[in-house]
């Protein structure tokens, strides 16, 4: 190297130090724990819920700078108001509970107008009241006592094994299993009759029972037991004792053997087992959903194969035990069952919507529930469904919401539609360029859409089904109060993916003082799922993940790429038997985008962080994708798909176990890790086995890696608190801006 060339490599080095000691101070630590609290209570006019009296007026509770106000809107007279007297109740209020009501964020909660808009019910200061809106008369009714929680589990009479008695729909006989076997009880005489025989510990009928509705027929399933699988954690630091404690969960992963279910129909007046044949549902991932027809002739349920390649509705003749197939859904890759699977029965027409990806879209079918063939396709078109809202019979008419309608809209935008049942008449109810939530009335004459996207505030509407148009504008979001601390939106960018046509959508956040003279390294925070789609896409001034990182000096990006969900199948279909794909071929061309129209943005220190799945990616990018990414830091990651629960890692990477597990996986790779990487970890994860973790850094042991290790005491499945939240910060500050962070004792005290 010449002395020249010298020379300007020793003034780009110093410029490059003073300008990265210019980011990750002291001072930038302090704004990063602030800007959450500068934040806060900052934007006003954001209402979140509205409630329906009657079909023609709605209440809500909107937000004012220090306060709140309750307005109540007309729909058939189109007009907003107060919805009552504010100063009133407060003085009245104040009376009562003895000391000073501010009218202005009168404290009240639970708030219920009767039918006739006459009388309000609330909660204040423990005490339930009401109040005469045209007398102004307030009564103190009672003390409030919060409601009861709802037993998560089975609530009645048990009998003595445990199982539940199930009662007949005459209200003449109960079932109950007893010694592995289905028996009925006569209630008048309780004389028990046995009606299985062929019950055993090792194959044992289940207490799921199904009388059919005219009582003569009822249904059992018999189960053969699958694997004990568990997973064992010391809790090292109880709150109870001094001692640590061994903790246990039952806990399927990829592989394990399945419990196996066999349903069994017995006719009550003959005492007659119908026994029917499992060929079409004989390798089971699960049987569920059971349910009679209304007439008695038979009963449907659902199967899901192992390793979610099939998926069908099936119908079991009550008379003869016969098994036919309603609908079948397959595909080469998987049947998204978990997050895409929709049914729902018209028994009065005998027909049956259904949710499929199989034209390349998630679209709704009509089908023939007598006959199993698609009268028509519903919807259709490049775009998914996204949920179904409402099914109206009488009308025969689908609320629905949709993403992906519009070529000038962010494609992951939700909307709101309606289709007739046979595909016709498709009414969009939301066009406005914007991320909606609806609150229809009661008979769906009208309808609150309030809509927002990450850079524009909410906007909330009244609008009429029938023309679809706004009639009264409720509330525009107020963010001047925001903007003054220094806020600003996060950028959404697009980009092009691996295949130079499909746009691949993410956001860009960056500090409060941020300079475009400056460099700033990026740091991509990662959830690349392929259950959901995980850039926000609503507004909000904070998020957790990324805007405190920010302000440490870093442009911190999030990004959809190939292999997530709510895009196309194809789109979906990249992460199949391939998670450590991860959409990273599309991250990185997105982020050498936005750096080359951004040169701030410097594309030659790049970090990532993401936990439990995107822990899994994280580690990835080491792994996988050192070429672009040099710092990670990895919460609780599922490092080796083998590790994890069953359900999660079969959908997407298939049964059985194939050599892609090891191909996707972190530990089996470790050996290739480049750049530098911090492993969180909480020890009493339950949710992703914390073994996955530690056996990731015995493989980086093993290839002589060197890495960060944060185990935190107690906790859970998380990005490690508060405690892991002060160590990636660090790491990121260290590794990616080459300074030394200052003291804990000076950040946060």
């Amino acid at each position: 190297m010449g002395t020249t060339s010298k020379k300007i490599s020793v003034i780009l080095t110093l410029s490059w130090c003073l300008i990265s000691q210019a980011q990750g101070t002291l001072k930038d630590y302090k704004r990063a724990n602030a800007v959450d609290s500068l934040f806060k209570n900052k934007i006003s006019n954001t209402p979140k819920e509205f409630h329906w009296v009657g079909n023609e007026y709605v209440w809500y509770s909107n937000n004012i700078l220090k306060g709140k106000e309750f307005l109540l809107v007309d729909a058939k007279q189109q007009k907003q108001s107060q919805a009552f007297d504010h100063n009133r109740l407060a003085q009245s209020l104040a009376k009562v509970l003895g000391k000073e009501v501010n009218a202005k964020d009168l404290p009240i909660e639970n708030l219920e107008f009767d039918k006739n808009l006459s009388k309000l019910t609330f909660t204040s200061d423990a005490f339930k009241f009401s109040y005469n809106l045209n007398t102004n008369e307030l009564t103190k009714t009672g003390d409030y006592i919060k409601p009861p929680k709802k037993d998560r589990y089975w609530g009645g009479n048990f009998d003595e094994l445990g199982n539940k008695p199930v009662g007949s729909p005459d209200s003449l006989h109960v079932a109950f299993i007893k010694n592995y076997n289905l028996y009925i009880k006569d209630k008048k005489t309780n004389t028990e009759t046995q009606l299985s025989y062929d019950g055993s510990k090792g194959f044992y009928y289940s207490s799921y029972l199904q009388w059919s509705p005219n009582s003569k027929e009822i249904m059992a399933y018999k189960v053969r037991p699958g694997e004990e699988h568990k997973i064992y954690f010391v809790e090292s630091s109880p709150s109870d004792q001094f001692q640590p404690k061994l903790q246990t969960r039952d806990y399927l992963k990829p592989g394990d053997q399945l419990p196996f279910k066999s349903p069994q129909l017995f006719v009550i007046a003959s005492k007659k087992h119908i026994q029917i044949a499992t060929d079409l549902f004989q390798q089971q991932y699960d049987v569920s959903g059971f349910e009679w027809k209304d007439d008695n002739s038979a009963l449907t349920f659902e199967y899901n194969q192992r390793g979610h390649q099939v998926y069908r509705v099936l119908e079991v003749n009550a008379t003869t035990g016969k098994v036919k197939t309603i609908i079948e859904e397959t595909s080469p890759t998987f049947v998204e069952y978990s997050g895409k699977r929709y049914r729902y029965d018209i028994k009065k027409s005998n027909e049956i919507i259904w949710a499929s990806e199989r034209d390349g879209w998630n679209h709704l079918y009509l089908y023939d529930a007598l006959t199993g063939k698609v009268k028509n396709q519903i919807t259709k078109g490049n775009w998914p469904i996204r949920e179904v809202l409402k099914i109206d019979e009488e009308k025969k008419q689908i609320y629905f919401t949709a993403s992906g309608l519009d070529n000038d809209q962010d494609p992951y935008l939700l909307h709101f539609c309606r289709i007739d049942f046979n595909g016709k008449n498709f009414t969009r109810l939301t066009t406005e360029n914007g991320n909606h939530k609806v609150t229809f009335s009661p008979d769906c004459k009208y309808y609150v859409d309030q809509y927002s996207r990450v850079d524009v505030a909410p906007i909330t509407v009244l609008k009429s089904i029938e023309t679809q148009k706004i009639i009264v504008e409720m509330q525009k979001a107020d963010i001047s109060a925001l903007q003054k601390t220094g806020w600003t939106a996060p950028e959404v960018f697009t980009a092009k993916g691996r295949d130079g046509k499909t746009d691949i959508w993410g956001v860009i956040v960056r500090p409060t003082n941020f300079d475009p003279n400056r460099k700033y390294p990026i740091i991509e925070y990662i959830y690349a799922g392929p259950q959901d789609s995980f850039v926000p896409k609503n507004f909000q001034p904070y998020y957790w993940a990324m805007t405190s990182l920010a302000e440490l000096g870093f442009i911190v990006v999030q990004i959809d790429g190939m292999g997530t969900s709510n895009r196309s199948k194809a789109f979906h279909d990249v992460c199949w038997k391939n998670l450590k794909d991860g959409g990273f071929p599309d991250r990185k061309l997105w982020m050498k985008a936005a750096s080359a129209k951004y040169p701030y943005m410097n594309i030659d220190k790049v970090g990532i962080h993401g936990t439990s799945a995107g822990g899994q990616n994280a580690g990835a990018a080491l792994v996988f994708n050192s070429d672009f990414y040099d710092v990670a830091v990895a919460s609780c990651g599922c490092h080796d798909n083998r590790m994890d629960k069953m359900w999660w890692n079969e959908q997407w990477m298939g049964y059985p176990i194939g050599p892609e597990y090891e191909a996707c996986s972190n530990t089996a790779n470790a050996a290739q890790l480049k750049g530098n990487l911090m492993l969180i970890l909480g020890e009493l994860d339950d949710n992703v086995d914390p073994a996955s973790t530690m056996q990731f850094a015995n493989a980086l042991i093993k290839a002589n890696k060197n890495f960060e290790l944060v185990t935190v005491p107690g906790m859970g499945h998380s990005a490690g608190g508060d405690f892991g939240e002060r160590k990636r910060r660090d790491y990121f500050v260290q590794h990616l801006l080459g300074v030394i962070p200052p003291s804990w004792e000076e950040i946060y005290n």
